[in-house]
């Protein structure tokens, strides 16, 4: 069935990241909103880009952590002990309705939970840049893109015959507890990577290790001793092999191996030695024919992912998934460009547990059960004619056990001259389906045959200010409504029986996203953003109404230079599971404020070394109820180029 559908597919469409395909990518451009890359100022959305840049000052952190700083994003758990889980809150929204793509392609674990992709599992090391769109997305990104898509582009081959780079940090992993404090170095990452082009020929070899200690997951209470650590360890290891045809046509292949270990304590608060292992393989290519007119791209995954739980309910599982997403676009006239696509995903996974009284694991859900299968075709249309630029598409949604579903969206926006400086107005109407994860479906003790699909729409509409200096200010209101939100609920309390189950109420989350961007001189630059996000009290849970992110950069020279990041994240609504009642109560974790900084200097053009410092007034907050969070850190690297 998948040659078939591949087969299908390469005759008719395709689909992958356009920055692999650009022959010249412009400095100030945007692909995720279309799926076509164009100037930044073209675009209806507000799209967000991390940059190379962004990331090179950021070398050594975990990517939650990173993202966490964008607009509109709250990552619970990536100020945590590395081995935390972790909470994507996009607009409100929860894991199962953001879509992680990485090089173009979807990627998610079918035996999770919220059928969602584990970022613990990727370096940064090994990343060029990421763009981030918020908002409904299901017309181009699929089933799940109801709050927002992050699409990860990894870093590509050299074009000299052979390039290298290694670096290594070392650091110190203090939890936010000033009577604790010890500046031991128990944070290690290294990185390494060999790739160039020979004639028609390309490779990329990479490796990515990390290492960190000194934390523990859960906190001792008051007047105790710390907890024993809980380490986490990282191991990634990928090779790409491609070639290129001729100037219009090129191909890649790649293999990979992704793997952590995590230490974690008991959900009572009492120290463990629980242990996560989580052990994923990915293999994938890529198709790029690029003609007068447009190109057709082809891009597809296959991932393996095993994962077992050491803990008082030990488990196993192990999961599959193949997705193609596959395109053609085609520029009819200097106007209009259109593209028509199809996506593809099949999913399955197993799970074991040890029956009660037993001692040998025992098979509690077979692949074979559960399991389906995707698939969309979609259409999107541009028009930009002056200042005025609309997008629109739809798609079919055909899940093998749900049937045909229509998701669409409509994007216009127009652009003011005012003097050297521009104002854009935007506006959006999208909406999304979000099917029920194979986990909720079919997990024997939580499951639900009957759960149905949930349904998204979002509205949204802003204004985008382009001044002098690269100055850029936006801001954006958005309207989510919910229906159909399928939840934990509780069954029977007194005999502790818990289901997934669609509940009736409608649900909306809205909010503004304010965003500044500004090289005030040749050395100094700003950025800051601000979120107000309002949720329905039941839907809240560790979501802030107030967050603030902000940078000050400076460059004392072209090879010196160094930045402070200030985040402020407001009260949040938490709940946590009373072992002494047996019950979930409702608490309120407090506001909180975080400074960090960092250096970085070009000693010779081979090697470059940074230094960080973080929570550097080691502010003691909680992001989630009676666990560790990092307080001071320092940070210490060196990259070295060939």
């Amino acid at each position: 069935m998948r040659k078939l559908i591949c087969a299908v597919a390469m005759i008719a469409t395709a689909g992958l990241s356009a920055q692999q395909v650009s022959k010249v990518e412009a400095l100030d451009s945007v692909y995720l909103d279309t799926k076509i890359l164009k100037p930044r100022d073209q675009s209806g959305k507000i799209v967000t880009v991390i940059t190379a840049k962004d990331l090179e000052a950021k070398q050594g952190e975990n990517l939650a952590t990173i993202i966490n700083a964008v607009s509109g994003i709250e990552i619970n758990g990536s100020r945590s002990n590395d081995g935390q889980n972790l909470g994507y809150f996009v607009r409100g929204g929860r894991n199962g309705q953001v879509v992680i793509l990485i090089d173009g392609v979807q990627v998610n674990d079918p035996s999770s939970i919220a059928n969602d992709f584990d970022l613990r599992l990727l370096p940064v090391s090994s990343i060029a840049k990421i763009e981030i769109v918020k908002g409904a997305a299901s017309v181009l990104y699929g089933s799940g893109a109801g709050a927002g898509v992050i699409n990860i582009t990894t870093k590509k081959e050299a074009s000299k015959k052979i390039s290298g780079t290694f670096m290594t940090t070392v650091g110190t992993n203090n939890a936010a507890d000033k009577e604790n404090e010890k500046f031991a170095a128990n944070e290690f990452t290294n990185a390494a990577k060999v790739s160039g082009t020979l004639n028609w020929f390309t490779y990329d070899l990479d490796f990515n290790h990390r290492y960190v200690d000194g934390l523990s997951a859960i906190a001792a209470p008051e007047g105790e001793d710390a907890f024993e650590s809980d380490p986490y360890e990282r191991y990634n290891a990928k090779i790409t092999l491609g070639a290129r045809i001729n100037k219009n046509i090129k191909f890649s292949q790649f293999f990979s191996v992704d793997e952590f270990d995590a230490a974690f304590d008991d959900f009572s608060y009492t120290d463990a030695a629980f242990l996560s292992e989580t052990r994923q393989l990915r293999t994938g290519g890529n198709f790029v024919w690029q003609y007068a007119k447009g190109e057709y791209v082809f891009n597809d995954s296959f991932s393996w992912i095993k994962r077992d739980t050491e803990s008082s309910f030990p488990s196993k599982f192990d999961s599959k998934l193949y997705s193609l997403d596959n395109y053609l676009t085609y520029r009819f006239t200097s106007n209009i460009t259109a593209l028509v696509g199809l996506n593809y995903n099949t999913s399955s996974f197993n799970s074991f547990s040890i029956p009660f009284g037993e001692t040998a694991f025992a098979q509690n859900v077979d692949a074979e059960t559960a399991t389906f299968n995707i698939i969309d075709p979609y259409v999107n249309a541009t028009f930009n004619k002056g200042a005025f630029t609309a997008s629109a598409g739809a798609r079919l949604n055909i899940h093998s056990d749900y049937g045909s579903h229509i998701v669409y969206n409509v994007n216009p926006s127009y652009q003011f001259a005012l003097g050297e400086s521009k104002l854009k107005a935007l506006a959006s109407y999208s909406t999304a389906y979000i099917t029920p994860s194979l986990f909720q479906l079919h997990d024997p003790l939580y499951g639900n045959l009957e759960l149905q699909p949930e349904e998204n729409t979002t509205l949204e509409g802003g204004l985008e200010f382009t001044g002098i200096n690269k100055l850029r200010a936006s801001a954006v209101y958005f309207n989510r409504n919910e229906q159909n939100f399928v939840d934990f609920v509780t069954v029977d309390a007194d005999n502790f029986i818990y289901q997934y189950q669609n509940i009736s109420e409608e649900f909306t989350a809205s909010g503004v996203e304010v965003e500044l961007g500004y090289q005030v001189t040749k050395q100094l630059s700003l950025t800051a953003n601000y979120t107000n996000t309002q949720v329905e009290e039941r839907f809240a849970l560790r979501i802030p109404e107030h967050k603030v992110n902000a940078t000050i950069g400076y460059a004392l020279s072209d090879q010196t230079s160094f930045g402070f990041n200030f985040q402020m994240t407001g009260e949040r609504a938490d709940s946590f599971f009373n072992p002494d009642t047996f019950m979930s109560e409702a608490i309120t974790l407090d506001a909180f404020n975080v400074l960090d900084f960092n250096v970085s200097t070009q000693v010779l053009k081979e090697l470059r070394l940074f230094a960080a410092v973080n929570n550097i007034l080691d502010a003691e907050y909680e992001e989630l109820y009676r666990y560790q969070t990092r307080g001071r850190n320092l940070r210490l690297g060196l990259a070295l180029n060939f």
